[in-house]
């Protein structure tokens, strides 16, 4: 077993409820609200049903539950249908350290193993803090996005974990666990490239089934390469190019990176998020027919990812359009509002939102570039035909670790993507159990709250 692989067997198998402080305990619960509510926000899209359709025709000794309805599924299939749910909005949870990604998706992992075995509250507390810390951490070392990968990359060895912990694998199947993640599952970066396919949203949840399966595999006895890492023709050496020296994880006086993490108050990409929320800003000071010009200045990986591709310029789907500045903030000043609503056909064809993209220029500021991912910064100036001059500036939207949501602005987020999903009495049982859940004693009665 090489040194990455020997030091997440022990730290994951090592991990217990009591090394989690209460503001971990915390933050767990408020990111099972924020990814439940994300889930019931995307039910009804086109992707989740076809998801739900597959996993629904699989049976299973083990019989893992399909969230928002009464099926189930195995293990592998329940976690790519729940995982399919929680991404499809683009409104789940994102960590950025420089690298990062959306470590929510993992939790569907946790849940579909947590379902079936009947583990507790606890339980499943303590394997999502270990499948962020585990994933985090990596990122805090490598960009994937920049190598051309994709996040799976390493969601995947934090799903495996946060399976492998509530399955109750000992360190040697832990590490084998590990290792038939990472070798079988490399994506590639084109799943966020151009214009964008219903996979953007699936991307993730293939790894968390991938996670799941490999742990399966595990408990069974199967065993991997034993340097998955850092051997010859590991994932250090094909993928990164270079060692990378994974030490420090949660406990023992460091954080754990849970409580990094930021929720997002739009329906859309990370990056995209500042400019939304000026836009916002400026729309109660400028009419939208009287804008002449649009100035936005923000940082690299916001200009590369959200508004350097043509496609994003003229998106012709929902996945783009998520993915797009321009269209946002040109959503934002003509609706006055960017919801799930923003993404109807009718709208990411809309005439009137070309017209206002025609006047938007999106341009790198250096220092902005120079200060992420510590600040999300963005600029805004608004030009009036008249020739008035508006302007606005964050480094932390809304949402952002340092201006985050309350625990009441997570329950009406939960409430506004439920709605039409379930009625108001099942969404208060729902968030009750959920922020108790240290005292559950299973899944059974939080997952039949969630049934509309």
């Amino acid at each position: 077993m090489d040194h990455t692989t020997e030091l997440l067997s022990t730290y994951a198998c090592g991990l217990t409820y009591q090394d989690l402080p209460p503001e971990v305990v915390h933050q767990v619960k408020r990111t099972l609200v924020d990814t439940f509510g994300c889930a019931l926000g995307g039910f009804s899209a086109e992707p989740s049903a076809i998801a739900r359709r597959l996993a629904s025709r699989v049976t299973s000794s083990m019989p893992s539950r399909i969230l928002g309805t009464k099926d189930d599924s195995a293990p592998d299939m329940a976690g790519f249908a729940n995982g399919v749910m929680v991404r499809y909005l683009d409104c789940n949870d994102s960590y950025f350290s420089p690298g990062g990604g959306h470590p929510s998706d993992m939790i569907p992992a946790v849940l579909a193993v947590a379902d079936p075995l009947g583990r507790d509250g606890q339980s499943v507390i303590t394997a999502t803090a270990l499948a962020y810390e585990v994933f985090c951490r990596l990122s805090d070392q490598v960009v994937i996005g920049d190598l051309g990968w994709d996040q799976g990359m390493f969601s995947v060895i934090g799903a495996a974990c946060g399976a492998g912990k509530v399955m109750g694998l000992d360190r040697q199947a832990m590490s084998h666990a590990l290792s038939l993640a990472v070798v079988p599952n490399l994506p590639l970066g084109v799943t966020r490239v151009g214009e964008l396919s219903m996979w953007k949203g699936c991307a993730a949840a293939c790894a968390t089934r991938g996670g799941i399966f490999a742990a399966q595999l595990a408990q069974e006895g199967m065993t991997g390469p034993a340097e998955p890492f850092d051997g010859p023709r590991g994932l250090w050496d094909q993928a990164v190019g270079r060692p990378v020296a994974l030490e420090q994880l949660g406990g023992g006086g460091e954080p754990f990176r849970i409580t990094a993490t930021s929720f997002k108050f739009f329906p859309a990409q990370i990056h995209t998020q500042g400019p939304i929320g000026l836009a916002l800003e400026l729309h109660e000071q400028v009419p939208p027919e009287t804008i002449a010009a649009i100035r936005v200045r923000t940082y690299r990986s916001a200009v590369r990812s959200a508004a350097t591709d043509p496609q994003k310029w003229d998106p012709q789907t929902r996945e783009t359009a998520d993915h797009s500045i321009p269209f946002l903030v040109a959503t934002a000043f003509q609706d006055g509002a960017v919801t799930p609503a923003s993404f109807a056909t009718e709208r990411i064809q809309s005439p009137a939102l070309r017209q206002l993209m025609s006047k938007m220029t999106i341009e790198e500021d250096a220092e902005f570039t120079q200060a992420f991912p510590d600040e999300l910064n963005c600029w805004m100036e608004i030009t009036t035909t008249s020739g008035q001059r508006f302007t606005a500036e964050t480094a932390y939207p809304k949402g952002h670790q340092r201006n985050p949501l309350s625990d009441a602005e997570l329950e009406a987020k939960f409430r506004h993507l439920a709605d039409g999903i379930l009625p108001e009495p099942q969404c208060n049982a729902a968030l009750a159990r959920l922020w108790s859940l240290e005292h559950a004693p299973n899944l059974r009665q939080l997952f039949d709250s969630l049934v509309g």
